[in-house]
């Protein structure tokens, strides 16, 4: 994985966990990351924490040389936020982006959410701006577009 503003390849750790299999230290890092592209980057002002946590898959790629995870997103069992299970606060910091990252994160979390759910659909709240970034990865609009947090979304399920 090359990252941008070098030429050498950064080591990933890939690292998919339980919330009680995170450390503090793991936890403060990825609440750092999603406050830092969700409220200040996109500048939305909503409850980030929102109970979820605790029930979910998180997946995050980590690289020894950055604080927080260069990519993350969490994968929440089926029937608590929507029938199917769900992966949702899909984020790649600043140093990962325009590499290729984010579409292996999701490539990722999918396969995380199959192995984990098996026989189970994924259901998505995407941002619409992102509708076709999630249709490469197999995803299908259902339902009109709404507006969540300020920022219109689209709802988007990939069968199983």
């Amino acid at each position: 994985m090359i990252l941008a503003a070098t030429t050498e390849p950064v080591p990933l750790t890939w690292r998919a966990c339980r919330f009680d299999e995170l450390s503090v230290f793991d936890l403060d890092a990825i609440y750092r990351a999603r406050q830092q592209v969700f409220s200040i980057e996109q500048e939305c002002v909503y409850l980030d924490a929102d109970g979820f946590d605790a029930d979910s898959l998180h997946l995050a790629a980590w690289s020894p040389a950055h604080k927080v995870p260069l990519a993350y997103a969490r994968v929440v069992q089926p029937g608590l936020k929507y029938t199917e299970a769900s992966i949702g606060r899909v984020i790649t910091t600043a140093p990962g982006r325009g590499t290729g990252l984010g579409r292996e994160l999701v490539r990722r979390a999918i396969a995380l959410s199959q192995r984990a759910f098996p026989g189970q659909g994924i259901r998505i709240s995407a941002q619409t701006r992102l509708e076709a970034f999630y249709a490469e990865a197999g995803f299908v609009a259902v339902g009109e577009p709404y507006m969540e947090d300020g920022i219109p979304h689209t709802e988007m399920v990939l069968a199983c």
